[in-house]
């Protein structure tokens, strides 16, 4: 059960960024997992140790972190005689060998690497597949049965994450009228391919071209404009009333001053037309008026409170309402927005907090309180399929990988139809009870 030799490399990302690799080998063989990276990150996310010399990579290097890895946590790891089917004392040990409150002694990055291939090494050890350990290592409901998440596929972006004048980041698709996982993710695709269709047709050939996560990324100027596009979609897949619509605002990306710019890529921008946080909740309530819309992630800045809990008193019962950069996977953060009242549902992302059992942490937490969970991948991703296992094991019963496009986002999606044939009629599909799926 003992880890044997820990290594740790650079590879790249789906942007082209260096990002860490590990291998961990036991008498089992060897594991390995890739660390992924955000874009738009927020300010209270675990840090993601960078080299910062311009001269390779333009900063982005991950040559500190690939070290500490090989030079302090391997050799500590090793003579520690860690058994990696205790999860816990894997990942408590790694944190000690840190010592601060945000990873930045040794790198979120480092250390996360070492805790996923640990997890993995430890299914191994046990002999069940990724998903059936990461269940039992959450205390998740043991029933024989496993939950399928809805798939979030980002099919239109703006943001950051692509040029053009668009403020909010991203346009889901939510498959929830599906029976099975199979065709959920078959509906996604064929909303998406009419979606480039309809997007080239209406606003020329390049506009098909894709964002970082696989959606089209035409120059779109309002919300409106772009949930009418992907409405649209819908219904000429023939699909209207089986699938539901999901925002990725991002909304920190906008701040400023205390109020919300949409124009905020224009130089130029006019700051009497910036809103304030009721004037932005007005509108988000005018498109769920509007359009299918069942979920909002990070609708207002990581630290805009009253925003947050104006905005939930008015929709918290009606739709999901998501925190990212408001919650960060952090259980300290994630209390607050409980008490609060700011939110009812936790966007998961490993990398945020850096170890596997502070995620899973994060994921009861955040359940025990009556919020749903929702795996979630990062902007710069890898071929390593870690959340899809993560999604079922948690039983979240939605996750968020990107467009059914680009195979660092199919990868995950692949996982869970390799997962969904392995189970047969064990299977349950969450389609619309995603939000509440971890009590199917």
């Amino acid at each position: 059960m003992a880890i044997t030799k820990v290594f740790a490399r650079y590879v790249y990302d789906s942007r082209g960024n260096p990002t860490v690799e590990v291998d961990l080998h036991t008498e089992k063989g060897l594991f390995r997992s890739i660390v992924p990276s955000g874009a738009s990150t927020g300010i209270h996310e675990a840090l993601e140790l960078r080299d910062g010399d311009k001269s390779k990579w333009l900063g982005k290097g991950v040559l500190k972190a690939v070290a500490n890895v090989n030079d302090i946590i391997a050799p500590a790891v090793v003579k520690a005689n860690l058994d990696v089917t205790n999860q816990a004392k894997v990942d408590e040990f790694l944190l000690s060998l840190d010592g601060t409150p945000n990873k930045s002694k040794l790198g979120a990055n480092a250390i996360l690497g070492v805790s996923l291939a640990a997890a993995k090494a430890g299914a191994a050890e046990v002999g069940v597949p990724l998903y059936k350990h990461l269940a039992k290592l959450a205390n998740a409901k043991d029933d024989g049965k496993f939950v399928l998440p809805v798939p979030f596929q980002n099919v239109l972006n703006g943001g950051s994450h692509a040029g053009g004048a668009l403020a909010f980041q991203e346009f889901m698709i939510v498959p929830t009228g599906a029976e099975t996982f199979s065709e959920g993710l078959r509906i996604g695709s064929e909303v998406y391919h009419n979606l480039k269709t309809l997007t080239k047709k209406k606003y020329g050939q390049s506009a098909g071209n894709v964002g970082d996560e696989g959606g089209v990324a035409p120059d779109i100027g309002s919300p409106k404009e772009a949930l009418d596009l992907i409405t649209d979609a819908i219904e000429k897949a023939g699909y209207t009333g089986r699938v539901g619509i999901a925002l990725d605002v991002a909304s920190s990306e906008f701040f400023k001053d205390g109020k919300y710019d949409l124009d905020f890529k224009n130089p130029e921008s006019d700051e009497s037309k910036w809103l304030s946080g009721e004037q932005l909740a007005a509108l988000y309530e005018e498109l769920i008026a509007a359009y299918p819309i069942v979920s909002i992630e990070d609708p207002f800045a990581e630290d805009d409170w009253d925003a947050w809990v104006h905005f939930y008193s008015k929709v918290g019962s009606k739709i999901q309402i998501v925190g990212d950069d408001l919650t960060v996977t952090n259980p300290i953060r994630i209390k607050t927005a409980i008490e609060k009242k700011a939110a009812n549902n936790l966007l998961l992302k490993v990398n945020q907090i850096g170890t596997l059992t502070e995620s899973i942490q994060a994921a009861n937490d955040s359940y025990a309180a009556g919020w749903g969970v929702m795996v979630s991948h990062r902007s710069g991703e890898t071929e390593d399929t870690f959340i899809a296992d993560l999604s079922v094991g948690l039983r979240t019963g939605q996750i968020k990988t990107g467009a059914p496009a680009r195979s660092e986002r199919l990868a995950k999606l692949n996982q869970i139809l390799r997962i969904e044939e392995e189970l047969g009629d064990k299977a349950i599909y969450a389609g619309k009870d995603f939000h509440t799926a971890q009590t199917l």
